[in-house]
């Protein structure tokens, strides 16, 4: 399928048990670009179901937000690369050091092993945090200047994009020169769709319109009673865009 709204959809398979998991990926995978798995489903079934998506055919974003010291985070992305997922990412706060190392990590095994070197980007604010949240950990900044300035120390990392919620998109692409800078957009919810634990969100046609590469989306398919019809609703949100 080479419609440029599959491709710009990943699924976040946030749910408890493989079986589940690949009922929605057999369900999905024609509609889908990407499938996410995240720490839950990674913890529940380990390294061995990201290699049996990819084997299907699937393409992963792993989405276990490394953050630790430079090396432990810089090896762990070297076994990131070599099962083989399509992005995965770390968290800025870990700082230029953590994710300079991971970048050039991934490329030498990826050069050395001759393996797709797969897209590394950076968390810079969960969606789920807002100034009420930055004020509790000692950061005075506003969430858009936050993840500006995160965005920034990422791409001067040598990091592919970043993880930002849709309301900050605009204003990366003007701090961030390079076209090719990714970036994935979690918090996104279609029209109509409650906001669960997301405070910074958007719906799909906005997010695009703002100049996302990339959208997550789970609960919203994931918990739906269709979530084949859901997913190709959120498609022609996409297309709208």
């Amino acid at each position: 399928m080479t419609d440029p709204a599959h491709n710009k959809l990943i699924v976040a398979l946030d749910v408890d048990t493989v079986t589940r998991a690949r009922e929605l990926f057999s369900a999905l995978r024609e509609i889908a670009g990407m499938f996410k798995i995240g720490t839950q489903l990674f913890t529940a079934a380990g390294p061995m179901f990201v290699r049996e998506i990819i084997s299907a055919g699937g393409r992963v974003f792993l989405d276990l937000k490394y953050h630790d010291i430079p090396n432990t985070v810089a090896a762990a992305s070297i076994e990131a690369a070599r099962l083989g997922v399509s992005i995965f990412n770390v968290h800025a706060a870990g700082g230029s050091e953590m994710m300079r190392r991971t970048a050039e990590a991934v490329t030498a095994v990826s050069e050395r092993e001759n393996i797709t070197r797969p897209k590394v980007i950076a968390v810079t604010l969960l969606t789920s945090a807002d100034a009420s949240v930055l004020a509790e950990i000692g950061v005075g900044n506003a969430p858009e200047n936050q993840v500006v300035s995160l965005a920034r120390l990422a791409a001067t990392s040598g990091l592919d994009g970043v993880v930002a919620s849709p309301l900050e998109v605009t204003t990366i692409r003007t701090a961030v020169a390079s076209k090719d800078f990714v970036i994935v957009t979690p918090g996104v919810r279609p029209l109509g769709a409650d906001a669960n634990d997301q405070k910074r969100l958007m719906t799909p046609a906005g997010a695009i319109r703002a100049g996302s590469d990339y959208l997550v989306v789970g609960r919203p398919i994931i918990e739906a009673a269709d979530p084949v019809k859901t997913a190709r609703e959120i498609l022609r949100e996409i297309d709208e865009g």
